[in-house]
């Protein structure tokens, strides 16, 4: 079945909250970052500058990474999975809880240490950051019999009340065959589906009997000993494919292929390729650990394979666009995936979906502004105030006023462009994140809507002359009155074009 648009955006439009279960190799990610900006003068290294030695920035990794991706997709989650008895065991936890993960089914192992990746981040010249070295500590070796039996036993008091168990290999010891072979066999007793993003080792047995697996080119690479040629990935992708679920008995398996986006393989299939949109990369970390996570909600919501594929390489390809790992919301996901499928049409909303999308932001922290106008007849002033407009802050949304609303305020001789035609083209502005069209005659209840951080006005204006101003305040929302530039407007170009109109009628009049 090949993945449709209209079916992914009801999928996401009916989306529920799932119950998941991640079982695996949980780590904590510790990041310090500092100025980059001289070498030492007692050896051929880079100096990290540290401004505040306490401001070490502690994530969940690995397996924890995957259930915090899958919480704020709505997931309820439970990780289940080992820490040693140490300091960052609990600041692993804590980690975890904040990003909304019960850590109940976690386990204390005094014999191993907490699996630790701390990153030494620097800036140069106020540059994006850079990964510049990293020390992991860790213990590879697999869990003792006792502890595994004590991880297996809270795993099978846990998986009847899931929807969907996910299985995160990072190979530090906790996915030891016999507990992969004795998880993925309670589950198929029960029903549950089981999805596994592998280890990168050469055998993959310990898979065998899942519902699905998530392997990266390289990973599928070295579990089939098939060496893919780079002009025919795709093809080779499908050679792997079919191997990997032949061998494993899998229903359903998807090869991750970076910018040639993926390769679906379910059973009886022939192996549907779906691409992604080709993004400027700045850092692939998390990006697998988002695709099961994605895969995992979309399981969980009936979603067909395809569009759950469709939608994972969408997230997927959000999350190597930024430095780091961050959360991403389904109305985040659902905004990009329009704009990947409907251009610049991608950008309007209704007033009831932008809020959603609007609260998705704000709660991941980014700055909102909000301007409004008739655009009509776009030209330069109105291009040079909405890049203005937008860095003021993190999203632009642009209130466009309805023909009803643009006759009311200007005239009956106005819109020269009807609502629609309006949108169009300020839809393909790069400044501009959202549109939605409003018909009241002042942007009040947009206001009231949206409640963005910030409220921008043309320098047409001064505050008190905003419509508006007084509800602004009275939502504590910052007003910003832009530079105006003087001689750039509808009503001049309009002017200006009509007399142009007379002046070449007289001339043709004898």
């Amino acid at each position: 079945m090949a993945a449709s648009t209209p079916r992914i955006l009801d999928g996401l439009k009916q989306w529920k909250p799932f119950r998941l279960l991640v079982v695996g190799d949980l780590m904590l990610d510790q990041t310090l970052e500092g100025d980059a900006e001289r070498l030492s003068p007692d050896a051929p290294v880079p100096v990290l500058a540290v401004r505040d030695p306490a401001a070490t920035i502690d994530t969940a990794g690995g397996a924890g990474n995957v259930g915090v991706f899958a919480a704020a997709l709505g997931g309820i989650v439970e990780v289940v999975g080992v820490v040693g008895d140490d300091p960052e065991a609990r600041l692993l936890t804590g980690a975890l809880q904040r990003g909304g993960c019960s850590t109940e089914g976690v386990l204390t192992d005094r014999s191993r240490p907490t699996t630790t990746k701390r990153s030494l981040v620097g800036r140069a010249q106020h540059r994006h950051p850079q990964k510049m070295f990293r020390i992991d500590v860790e213990s590879p070796e697999p869990l003792s019999a006792e502890v595994q039996a004590e991880l297996l036993r809270r795993i099978k008091a846990r998986i009847p009340s899931c929807d969907v168990l996910c299985l995160e290999d990072y190979r530090k010891g906790v996915c030891t065959p016999e507990l992969c072979a004795a998880v993925i066999k309670a589950c198929r007793e029960q029903g549950i589906p089981v999805l596994v993003d592998p280890a990168p080792i050469a055998d993959f047995s310990r898979y065998a009997g899942a519902t699905a697996i998530t392997p990266n080119r390289s990973e599928a690479e070295r579990a089939t000993g098939v060496t893919v040629d780079p002009s025919r990935v795709v093809e080779g992708a499908r050679v792997m494919a079919r191997q990997l679920r032949e061998a494993l008995a899998l229903e359903v398996i998807v090869v991750t292929l970076d910018r040639e986006g993926a390769l679906l393989l379910e059973r009886d299939g022939h192996g549907e390729h779906l691409p992604t949109v080709v993004r400027q990369v700045y850092d692939v970390t998390g990006a697998g650990d988002m695709v099961l996570a994605v895969l995992a909600g979309a399981v969980a919501n009936h979603m067909p394979w395809a569009d759950a594929v469709a939608l994972a390489n969408v997230a997927a390809g959000l999350e190597v666009e930024v430095f780091g790992v961050r959360s991403l919301s389904i109305p985040e996901i659902r905004a990009q995936f329009l704009r990947q499928t409907q251009g610049a049409a991608g950008k309007q909303r209704s007033r009831e979906d932008l809020a959603g999308e609007i609260a998705a932001h704000q709660k991941a922290g980014r700055r909102i502004v909000l301007t409004n106008g008739c655009f009509d007849v776009i030209h330069a002033g109105h291009i040079a105030y909405l890049r203005e407009a937008k860095a003021q802050g993190d999203i632009l949304v642009v209130g466009v006023n309805s023909d009803e609303s643009v006759r009311a305020i200007k005239g009956d001789s106005r819109p020269i462009y009807s609502e629609q035609e309006r949108v169009e083209i300020l839809g393909e502005l790069t400044s501009i994140d959202y549109l939605t069209v409003f018909s009241e005659t002042t942007a009040e209840e947009l206001l009231r809507t949206i409640r963005p951080d910030i409220y921008v006005k043309g320098g047409d204006y001064t505050v008190d002359e905003v419509a508006e101003s007084a509800l602004v305040k009275s939502l504590a929302i910052e007003i910003k009155i832009l530079q105006h530039r003087a001689g750039q407007s509808t009503t001049s170009v309009v002017e200006r074009v009509r007399a142009q109109c007379r002046a070449g009628e007289n001339a043709a009049t004898p």
